[in-house]
C-alpha cells in the first residue's frame, strides 16, 4: 500500500514538474515574441500626394500608436508608385499607398504584396495636361507629340487608355519617361507637349499655370483606383499590426473629412501649396479606406488585360489574387465597436 502511494506521489510530482516546465516554456516564448516586437521597425512609403498618410505623418499618429506595442516607424519618400515595389521586393517596405498601374506591374513581376484597402477611385485624380497656349485641342492631336509620363504609374495607364480610345497606337506618339520632379519643368518649359499625371500636380498646373485638361479618368470612364498595400510576409507575421495600421489610416482619413479647414492648412504648410489649390485637390480625389469592391477588381482586371495587350506587362494576371479585404474589415469593425462602448 505504502509502496503504491510512493509511486503515485512520484508520478504526480513528475506531472506537476512537466506542467511547470511547459508553462515556463510558454512564458519564454511569449517573452521572446514581446522582445522581437520591441525590436521591430515598420517601413512606410509615402509619395508627394495629399492624403491620410501625410496627415498621419505630420501628426505623428503612426509613431504614437505603434509605440504602444514597442514598434518603431520609418518613412521613405518615393516620387511615384513603381519604386514602392522595388522596395517591397527587397523587404525594405511594409506599407504604402499607390495607384492602380503599379500594383498590376508589381503583380506581373511576382512581387509579394497585398492590396489591403481601397484608398481612392481615381476618376478625377489622373489627367492628361497640355499648356494653355498649346495647339493640341483633342486627344487625336497628340499624334507625333512628346508626352511625359512616369513609366508604370497610374498616369501611364490613363495615357495609353486615352490613346486607344481615339485609335492612336503607342508608336504614334513620343513617350518621354520622366518622374514628376523631372516632368514638371519639362512640361512648363515646352520640352514636352503634354503630361499624363496625377494629383496634386493636376491642380497645381491647372490653377497656377492655367494648363488645360485634355482628358481625365472621368471623361474616359477609366478608373485609376488607389490602394493601401502591404508586404505579404509582413501581413502573415504581424496581422494585428496591419489592422492597427489601417485604424490609424482611418483616423487620418476622418480628420481630413471632418476637419477640412484644418486639413487644408496642414497640407498647404507641409507641401508649400496655396490653400485654394489644396481644396481643389481634395475635391478631385476623395480619400477612401474601404474594402475593395468587385467593381474595382473588375476595373483592375480590364486594365491588366489592356496592358497585357500592349505588352506593358509580359504575362496575364488575375487581379483578384492580390486583394485581401480581411484586415480593413476587421479594422473598421473594431473602430465601430470602440465607438459604441
Amino acid at each position: 500500500m505504502i509502496r503504491n502511494i510512493k509511486i503515485s506521489v512520484l508520478i504526480l510530482t513528475a506531472m506537476v514538474m512537466a506542467i511547470l516546465a511547459g508553462c515556463a516554456s510558454k512564458e519564454t516564448t511569449a517573452s521572446e515574441k514581446k522582445e522581437n516586437k520591441e525590436n521591430l521597425t515598420i517601413n512606410i512609403g509615402i509619395q508627394q500626394s495629399l492624403g491620410p498618410l501625410l496627415i498621419a505623418k505630420e501628426k505623428g499618429w503612426f509613431e504614437e500608436e505603434f509605440k504602444k506595442v514597442g514598434v518603431k516607424v520609418k518613412w521613405t519618400v518615393f516620387q511615384s508608385g513603381p519604386p514602392h515595389f522595388e522596395a517591397l521586393a527587397a523587404n525594405r517596405l511594409d506599407f504604402g499607398a499607390v495607384g492602380n498601374s503599379p500594383v498590376i506591374a508589381g503583380q506581373a513581376a511576382n512581387i509579394q504584396f497585398k492590396e489591403i484597402a481601397l484608398a481612392s477611385d481615381g476618376l478625377k485624380g489622373n489627367a492628361i495636361l497640355v499648356r494653355k497656349d498649346s495647339s493640341i485641342q483633342t486627344l487625336k492631336d497628340l499624334k507625333g507629340k512628346k508626352i511625359a509620363v512616369a513609366k508604370g504609374s497610374s498616369g501611364f495607364n490613363v495615357l495609353y487608355r486615352a490613346l486607344d480610345k481615339v485609335g492612336l497606337k503607342p508608336e504614334d506618339v513620343k513617350v518621354i519617361q520622366l518622374q514628376p520632379d523631372e516632368a514638371q519643368p519639362a512640361f512648363e518649359t515646352g520640352a514636352v507637349d503634354a503630361w499624363s499625371i496625377w494629383e496634386p500636380f493636376v491642380s497645381l498646373q491647372t490653377i497656377q499655370k492655367d494648363a488645360r485638361i485634355l482628358a481625365d479618368g472621368a471623361s474616359l470612364n477609366v478608373y485609376s483606383p488607389g490602394f493601401v498595400i502591404a508586404r505579404t510576409a509582413f501581413t502573415k507575421e504581424h496581422p494585428e499590426l496591419v489592422v492597427r495600421f489601417l485604424k490609424v489610416y482611418e483616423k487620418a482619413r476622418l480628420f481630413e473629412k471632418e476637419n477640412r479647414t484644418e486639413a487644408i492648412e496642414l497640407y498647404a504648410n507641409a507641401k508649400k501649396i496655396d490653400k485654394d489649390i489644396v481644396g481643389h485637390i481634395l475635391e478631385n480625389n476623395e480619400a477612401l479606406n474601404l474594402p475593395i469592391t468587385e467593381e474595382i477588381i473588375q476595373a483592375q482586371q480590364d486594365t491588366a488585360d489592356f496592358q497585357y495587350s500592349l505588352q506593358a506587362i509580359t504575362k496575364k494576371i488575375d487581379a483578384s489574387q492580390v486583394v485581401d479585404n480581411s484586415y480593413i474589415k476587421q479594422a473598421l469593425q473594431e473602430i465601430k465597436e470602440e465607438q459604441n462602448k
